[in-house]
């Protein structure tokens, strides 16, 4: 249960806090036909979707404007040929606006790390190497849009797969309904962080997550809604016994289980067009393959984003919780994959995560900013006996155009990914586990 003092503070934290700043900031909300891109998830630029096709469409609208009377006027021609000049234009903006759009683009990163538990790499001063290649490739045509991304890692790491794909159906400039292999709408997103390697979420399946369904999207104002349906994650093999290849992008249940037909509902309310709180819930089915039983999954989460000036802040509470309908002796764990691997984690758990980033405009050579961060995630494990897991990421984000480097010191207690505790970090975790740290320098060049 959750204690009264608990519940009173996660209110203030995420509700009562950002209110107090509606009245102080006085920026409007714009309209559905002037909305620009909330700015928020641009500090981290990883893995972010390519922008160009809103712009594109806001550079068409922009275009189709018909030229300012007081223009004409100066150069001494008529309202009428004023206007039938920028009826011409307009027609041609339009006929260029139905013209089919095509852009190819995509990152190569190399990787430098040093960690700690390490003991042969330490002594070799860490490692520099490939970390992935990408493609990235989108398409529009009058109110459709298409968007793909394909990863190429090492063997080791799952080789190579598709991050996310989608067809997206514009209704109009607020609405709009996407099919194919589409990030959950759950939490702070796109991104409920700032760094390279994420907050525990992610390894939980519940940060950057995409399952194969359909997602609706509306914006009314203050408000924006998405509602979802995943019929799966992403399936590769269709066995009728068959679990889940784990060379995969998102965190999936893996193993005995296979995630099915999943529900999610998101709720977000715009304090200013880059200040957000929002909720959102998930609720779906995991089939167990031995058994042929159906058991089931839900997530509840209260997040919040706020930018002030140059500092942005992502604060979220969740809950999740399993229930496997597998034997007793192997519904205490799930398993979940990506990366070519997978590792259990705990059925039910509280994952709280403060995120702080600041960005400063500089000029040293080609860095034009410089964003520090401090991301802390933490992971209550309400299973009597279980270890909790903490993870916290320290670094700045360096952007020189298309190059862009991340420097982070990532430090984790029962965090599979900083320190030998894999398999069992997340589960029951170790009691005896120590603060175990990685130096990690990433370098990517987007194109």
């Amino acid at each position: 249960m959750v204690k009264f003092t608990q519940l009173i503070g996660c209110l203030t934290l995420f509700f009562v806090v950002p209110l107090t700043t509606l009245a102080q900031d006085p920026t409007p909300i714009l309209t559905a036909a002037a909305q620009i891109p909330l700015g928020a998830d641009q500090l981290d630029r990883r893995d972010q979707p390519d922008s160009t096709r809103k712009a594109s469409r806001e550079g068409q609208a922009n275009k189709a404007s018909p030229k300012n009377k007081e223009d004409t006027l100066k150069q001494n021609v008529s309202a009428k040929q004023s206007d039938t000049a920028g009826r011409g234009k307009q027609a041609n903006s339009i006929q260029q606006a139905k013209k089919p759009t095509l852009k190819i683009g995509g990152a190569l990163r190399f990787n430098y790390n040093l960690s700690s538990w390490k003991k042969e790499q330490v002594k070799r001063g860490g490692d520099f190497g490939l970390d992935m290649f990408r493609i990235n490739v989108d398409a529009s045509h009058k109110k459709l849009d298409f968007h793909a991304e394909y990863r190429f890692y090492a063997k080791a790491s799952g080789g190579s797969f598709l991050k996310d794909g989608y067809l997206t159906y514009h209704f109009n400039d607020s609405t709009n309904l996407a099919i194919g292999l589409v990030q959950n709408p759950f939490g702070n997103t796109t991104y409920n962080s700032h760094n390279w390697f994420f907050n525990l979420p992610y390894y939980l399946g519940f940060e950057d997550k995409a399952s194969m369904g359909i997602r609706f999207h509306q914006r009314s104002n203050r408000w924006m809604y998405d509602l979802a349906f995943f019929k799966s994650a992403m399936e590769l093999d269709f066995g009728d016994k068959t679990s889940i290849d784990p060379s995969r992008y998102s965190y999936d249940v893996a193993g005995r289980n296979k995630e099915v037909n999943q529900g999610n509902v998101k709720t977000e309310y715009l304090l200013s067009e880059n200040k957000r709180i929002g909720i959102s819930g998930m609720l779906g089915g995991v089939y167990n393959i031995p058994t042929g039983n159906m058991g089931s999954r839900w997530a509840a989460a209260i997040h919040t984003d706020l930018t002030f000036g140059k500092f942005n802040v992502k604060l979220q509470s969740m809950y999740y919780q399993y229930h496997l309908a597998d034997s007793a002796q192997y519904n205490q764990t799930v398993n979940l994959g990506a990366y070519g691997s997978t590792y259990d984690a705990a059925t039910k758990a509280y994952l709280h995560t403060a995120s702080v980033a600041f960005t400063q405009p500089v000029k040293i050579g080609p860095v034009s900013s410089i964003t520090f961060y401090e991301n802390y995630s933490y992971m209550d494990k309400t299973q009597k006996g279980s270890t909790d897991t903490q993870m916290n990421v320290l670094g700045m984000m360096l952007n020189a155009g298309n190059l862009v480097t991340y420097v982070d010191w990532a430090s984790g207690k029962n965090q599979p990914w900083l320190g030998p505790e894999w398999q069992n970090g997340l589960a029951s975790g170790n009691p005896d586990a120590k603060w175990h740290s990685r130096f990690n320098i990433n370098i990517g060049y987007y194109f």
